[in-house]
């Protein structure tokens, strides 16, 4: 399966994200009620991903009647941080007047673009990080997922790797495990492994200690909403990392597509951040590693002030 998402016999067809790396399995989801569940334990998880899922969901409903309308919202409602999932849906609901197929003409159209979108975004990034980082080749830095995992292909800030790597330019990428879930370890360690670019994963904590025995050139992250002015909401973790970054004169640069984007929400101030189940910071693998009833703080994302990014780049270059 070349895509992460993807449109097949009337169904969406899905990398089940969950079963990596163990195992690499699809889903087929025909209901809006399997997208939902799919999306909420992070089956299928990224912005531009999310974005596909939302378009695809709405042309699901559309093709099986009843009230699209109500369905296309509770879609959206999924995840609350990733404005990319309400793009998809508002821009696939668009097209209902003219009837389902052109619902689904639409959302694959949405599908066709991202990938497009992802490799000339991180193109683009590619050649910031180039300009702003002395030493070839480059020991980078990661954090969550930004591969083609979290894109419908390709990736953003992943895909600056793909690029670089072309290139011959990538020593090596130091994979922040990313905690609660181990995207970075389960998945961007994954994509890395396959694509043959070396790498070596290392707990969350171990970030600014790698900066500050100068192993780091450049970090590289992906987003889930970037405000107005720059502020960008992305994987928890991304903001501490950011602040390191900027003590240690490490270049700190965001990749996504301009779907990304939220022009309606002035400052990072207005991102409404999900806070996700206790269990998965007090389990692990089913077994309890915290004192049963212990309060949780377990927040999805986090805000990097735009003062502590180097350069948000999309597909149109630089934002802002």
């Amino acid at each position: 399966m070349r895509r992460t998402i993807d449109w097949a016999d009337d169904a969406i067809v899905i990398i089940d994200q969950c079963a990596l790396p163990a195992e690499f399995r699809t889903l087929t989801l025909r209901t809006a009620d399997e997208l939902i569940g799919a999306i909420r334990r992070l089956a299928v998880r990224g912005a531009p991903a999310l974005g596909a899922a939302g378009a695809l969901g709405v042309a699901l409903v559309a093709r099986a009647g009843g009230d699209v309308v109500a369905e296309a919202a509770r879609i959206a409602a999924a995840r609350p941080t990733a404005v990319n999932l309400s793009w998809g849906v508002e821009r696939a609901l668009a097209k209902l007047g003219d009837g389902a197929d052109a619902v689904l003409m639409e959302a694959l159209a949405v599908l066709d673009e991202d990938e497009e979108l992802n490799r000339t975004a991180s193109a683009h990034a590619a050649e910031v990080v180039l300009a702003a980082c002395p030493r070839r080749p480059l020991r980078l830095l990661s954090h969550c997922n930004a591969g083609s995992l979290a894109t419908v292909a390709w990736g953003s800030a992943l895909g600056v790797v793909w690029h670089l790597a072309e290139r011959e330019l990538v020593e090596s990428v130091l994979v922040d495990e990313t905690r609660p879930l181990l995207q970075g370890a389960r998945l961007t360690a994954w994509e890395l492994e396959r694509a043959g670019v070396p790498y070596r994963v290392q707990p969350d904590g171990a970030a600014a200690a790698a900066m500050a025995r100068g192993m780091v050139d450049c970090v590289l992250v992906g987003a889930d909403r970037i405000a107005a002015n720059g502020d960008v909401a992305n994987k928890i973790g991304t903001y501490g990392l950011a602040i390191a970054a900027a003590h240690h004169g490490v270049p700190f640069v965001v990749v996504a597509p301009s779907s990304t984007v939220d022009s309606s929400l002035a400052s990072g101030a207005e991102i409404v951040i999900e806070e996700r189940d206790a269990t998965e910071l007090t389990e692990f693998g089913g077994t309890a590693v915290a004192p049963a009833g212990a309060a949780v703080f377990n927040p999805a994302f986090d805000v990097t002030p735009a003062a502590l990014i180097t350069a948000v780049v999309t597909e149109h270059g630089r934002f802002g």
